[in-house]
């Protein structure tokens, strides 16, 4: 057979790859990205017509922009600043208070002991996985110990091997207030002493670069530009021999001249700047002050701003209710457009605030017109009956069925709460709606005789699972039980739940089941997975190593329901579950489906090898849990438990939120 690589086509072919190495594999627009030129464009650079009408796209992406002289901006819009202007509203509706959040009290106590204990859920930048686990580590004091928390998090400071130092010298700290703080180099100290000796900051590089190697101001800039590049390994590493030079010749030694140039490089993957850093450090403080003091209102703006932040919408009512806020089913008499905080009832003694109410336009699949007319006219007279409802609110028959099923309209019907809701359906059903008049309803609504129909027959009631369903098929919330409140008599009786855990010693073998609520595989993380449970109790965290995740990858990526088997670890105050095993979880009082793959068994397996250092069951004591045997199959259900046909519960379930290697 020839060679090859005499081939003229093979060598044509290694000669373009070559040549393409490095250019960009797509072309993406930048959602809010702004180039400002004192001459026209078009005569500057390629234009090419955005998706947007009237937008125009230059075909330079931001560092040949940026080598050009044009004047970038980057416009960076946060959900969490409408939720907060949302809350601040809502509090002056609600309590007539009129809060300023620039004079509100910055170093309130509570604020800081709900924020060392992780109870950030819902906050802005500080709710993540990595920063709850991190918080009652590092356990921050003040806007400043802020400002280093929210930069902490974040592929630069992780790649520089900033992380752990900081964490341990902060710790070391407050167990011995004379501690000294190691630096690489005395020259380093003024520079990097507010971060504890690590590089977190972006403007840290421009002050070590000139302070310790000798670079000057153009030349630091240079360094930090290189730094901004998504392809900057090239770049940064022409600065190497310079910043190595420049170092020793100011009488470094050229290993810790290295390491610090290594700790630079390892940032570039991404940082802060530290003003960025305080402006998001600011906003964590404040959406974590009116979680505190002014929990139902900022409840009620969290869930208006959907989709936003870490949790979904279903994860952030059940962490409410577990502090006591409580949460009201949408109601056609009630509600509005969109949630709110009912006033306090009389019956309610010594409490400031009401109950939220979730809104009629939370419901899936209802037209926003239709509710806001439906409103609006319950407003001018309210509706007396299902027939009224239908006649008068204008809205159509798959509105009103919708919200129906829902439990909006549970309030106009009589008899037992479990069968409200198909008496509701049925009732609307043979209720004549109002009749839209010209295109669209533009010309109003034609209403319908308010004939009041006849008794609904007697229909099946809905037992938990069905009104679970329900829920989850129509506002993608449950209010009543939670899934694994149902599943829990059904579980393998060593299965722990998440309270369970706080008591259970470290290195323990355990199981834990829950509702998957958050997935994370950064790609910092050298494959490992990270996957966040909730119970009826609260949340846990597990790992999933990359040998397990590739045995048991269909439970791990779309599973909404899974049983994990692993190893407690306990630290500083923060539990993780070291998983070995993953598994789907079903509702037990079904008949058990056969599970067959008909993929290959190791499509994605690792080396076998690599499962030795994983939590092994066979050799536990005797408060250790009972452990599946590892040759299972993935993803294959457990007998006697949870059994199968979970696609009714899967297919209404909210899907889990997913943050894969990118930025988030």
């Amino acid at each position: 057979m020839p060679n090859p690589s005499r081939s003229p086509r093979w060598r044509a072919l290694v000669h373009l790859a070559r040549a393409a190495a490095g250019l960009p594999r797509h072309q993406s627009q930048h959602p809010g990205g702004m180039v400002i030129a004192t001459q026209p464009l078009i005569d500057l650079c390629p234009i090419q017509p955005a998706a947007m009408e009237g937008r125009q796209m230059v075909q330079w992406d931001k560092d040949s922009c940026g080598d050009a002289g044009f004047l970038k901006i980057d416009v960076l819009g946060l959900g969490m600043l409408s939720a907060v202007e949302r809350c601040v509203e809502e509090i002056a509706r609600t309590r007539n208070e009129r809060i300023d959040l620039s004079r509100i009290d910055f170093a309130d106590r509570e604020v800081y002991a709900q924020i060392q204990r992780a109870q950030t859920t819902g906050v802005f930048q500080i709710e993540s996985r990595a920063q709850m686990s991190m918080l009652p580590r590092t356990l921050p004091e003040s806007l400043d110990d802020l400002t280093v928390q929210v930069a902490l998090v974040r592929p630069g400071p992780i790649q520089g091997g900033a992380v752990h130092p900081y964490i341990e010298r902060k710790r070391a700290l407050r167990e011995n207030p004379d501690y000294q703080v190691p630096y690489e180099h005395p020259s380093l100290e003024p520079v990097l002493r507010d971060t504890l000796g690590a590089i977190v900051f972006q403007d840290q590089v421009i002050e070590v670069a000139m302070a310790f190697a000798g670079f000057s101001a153009g030349e630091a800039e240079g360094l930090r530009r290189a730094m901004s590049r998504k392809r900057s390994e090239a770049a940064m590493r022409s600065y190497e021999e310079r910043f190595l030079a420049g170092a020793i010749a100011r009488g470094v030694e050229a290993e810790v001249a290295q390491r610090v140039y290594d700790q630079i490089v390892g940032f570039s993957g991404f940082g802060f700047p530290k003003s960025h850093s305080a402006a998001f450090g600011l906003l964590a403080y404040q959406s974590t002050w009116l979680r505190v003091h002014y929990g139902p209102e900022f409840l009620a703006a969290l869930m208006n701003e959907q989709p936003m932040g870490f949790y979904p919408p279903d994860s952030l009512v059940h962490e409410a209710q577990r502090r006591g806020i409580e949460v009201l089913a949408p109601c056609a008499i009630a509600s509005g457009v969109e949630c709110r905080v009912e006033q306090p009832t009389p019956q309610s003694t010594g409490v400031e605030s009401g109950p939220v109410r979730v809104g009629l336009g939370y419901v899936n699949g209802v037209r926003e017109a239709e509710i806001r007319a439906l409103v609006a006219e319950r407003d001018h007279r309210v509706y007396r009956s299902i027939a009224d409802l239908a006649a008068r609110s204008g809205a159509g028959a798959g509105t009103l069925e919708r919200l129906a099923w829902a439990g909006a309209c549970d309030s106009l019907v009589e008899g037992p709460v479990e069968g409200r809701r198909r008496q509701a359906l049925w009732l609307l059903g043979v209720s004549a709606p109002g009749v839209p008049v010209g295109r669209g309803g533009e010309l109003g609504t034609q209403l319908a005789l308010p004939l009041d129909p006849h008794d609904a027959p007697q229909l099946r009631h809905l037992d938990a699972w069905d009104r679970l369903l329900a829920d989850y098929g129509s506002t993608g919330v449950t209010l009543h039980e939670h899934p694994l409140e149902l599943l829990r008599p059904g579980l393998p009786e060593d299965t722990l739940s998440s309270a369970e855990l706080q008591k259970a010693r470290h290195g323990r073998a355990v199981r834990v089941a829950g509702l998957v609520v958050a997935r994370q595989r950064p790609a910092t993380a050298k494959g490992v997975t990270f996957m966040l449970l909730e119970d009826e109790y609260g949340t846990l965290n597990l790992i999933v190593p990359p040998p397990v995740h590739d045995r048991c990858r269909l439970a791990v990526r779309g599973e909404a329901l899974v049983i994990a088997d692993g190893r407690l670890e306990r630290r500083e105050g923060v539990i993780n579950v070291l998983v070995g095993d993953v598994r789907r979880l079903e509702r037990g009082d079904l008949p058990s489906a056969e599970v067959r793959h008909i993929e290959p068994r190791r499509m994605w397996s690792t080396d076998s090898k690599d499962s030795a250092s994983l939590p092994n069951p066979s050799h536990d004591s005797k408060d250790s849990a009972s452990l599946p045997d590892p040759s299972r199959e993935s993803g294959e259900v457990i007998p006697g438990t949870p059994g199968a046909s979970a696609a009714d519960l899967a297919a209404a379930m909210p899907a889990a939120n997913s943050f894969g290697r990118g930025r988030r």
